[in-house]
């Protein structure tokens, strides 16, 4: 009798399945997932489906389409990163929950994580600015391809601030949801859980792993004039959980950077906050230099808690 064992297939080559990783996650994110997302979202719109299309192509004159976006974009992000990856998984006979089976998170490393994410939002000002004035070469190539990122840019600042502009309780949960929440989650799985212990497979070095993966997923959000701090972000939550071995410390990381820069926004528009999270100034570089010295010395620490422990990329 013939087993149907996928145990026994043959493993697939590393790069073979990072490239089948990216192809699948990028359609099921930028096609099924909004489509799904789409006729979801079609109740609660008072219009028809055609007008409903035509309206989150120019959300800022339709701001009534601002709950249907978050459910386009929450159904994007659930099936192309969380769907699209469990069963990629199993399909080759693996299991999401491997990433958390036997996951002891104790209350220091959560503490250190939350910490850690929140001081380096100072360090990084710095890059943020930086990247937010990076001027190009005076050659025809590199202006099309700054007018080009520009206009990317813009349109993402528009959207955001349009999904940001807060008149309720209940869009603030409904954003946190989609803006922290499953991102958190559906990115980690894919660019740390993923891509990162596939990258080391094929690389064999941890460090070439972690900051290709964050190459990666900075790239994968096409924002140039902010790839430079989400790849150091990336680095960050890849560091964390291949010290840790714990992929809920990434996801959390993640979700802190994100959830508190939603919380932020908010208490900023109620006018409890002085500080706009949207500014590209950097912090003054007093706080910059204090907040780099307590970054490296948490993630000493971090570290150094996990040194004994077996990391999570084998």
């Amino acid at each position: 009798m013939l087993e149907n064992d996928l145990s026994q297939r043959p493993e697939r080559h590393p790069v073979a399945n990072l490239i089948i990783i990216l192809g699948l996650v990028g359609l099921g994110f930028v096609f099924v997932g909004p489509v799904v997302g789409y006729f979801a979202a079609m109740p609660f719109y008072n219009g028809s489906g055609e007008e409903l299309f035509a309206a989150i192509q120019d959300p800022i004159n339709h701001p009534e389409v601002k709950v249907p976006i978050y459910i386009i974009q929450g159904f994007a992000t659930l099936i192309g990163l969380i769907v699209v990856p469990a069963l990629f998984m199993a399909r080759s006979g693996r299991a999401v929950a491997e990433f958390f089976r036997n996951q002891k998170t104790e209350w220091v490393p959560i503490l250190i994580t939350v910490f850690v994410v929140v001081i380096f939002m100072a360090v990084n000002s710095v890059f943020v600015e930086w990247n937010s004035n990076f001027k190009f070469p005076d050659f025809e190539l590199a202006r099309k391809f700054e007018a080009w990122a520009r206009e990317k840019e813009d349109t993402a600042a528009e959207l955001t601030e349009f999904l940001t502009r807060f008149k309720s309780q209940g869009e603030l949960l409904i954003a946190i949801i989609v803006i922290a929440v499953l991102p958190a989650i559906g990115e980690e799985i894919v660019f740390r859980g993923l891509i990162q212990n596939e990258l080391h497979r094929a690389t064999k070095n941890v460090h070439a792993s972690v900051w290709i993966a964050a190459v990666l997923f900075s790239a994968i959000h096409l924002q140039f004039f902010g790839f430079v701090p989400r790849v150091l972000l990336g680095a960050l939550f890849g560091y964390l959980y291949y010290w840790s071995g714990n992929l809920t410390l990434a996801i959390l990381a993640h979700f802190v950077n994100n959830g508190v820069s939603v919380m932020a926004m908010y208490f900023y528009q109620q006018g409890a906050f002085e500080y706009d999270m949207e500014s590209t100034e950097s912090a003054p570089i007093t706080v910059v230099i204090i907040c780099t010295l307590m970054t490296a010395a948490l993630l000493f620490y971090f570290h150094r808690y996990f040194q004994h422990r077996k990391p999570s990329i084998s």
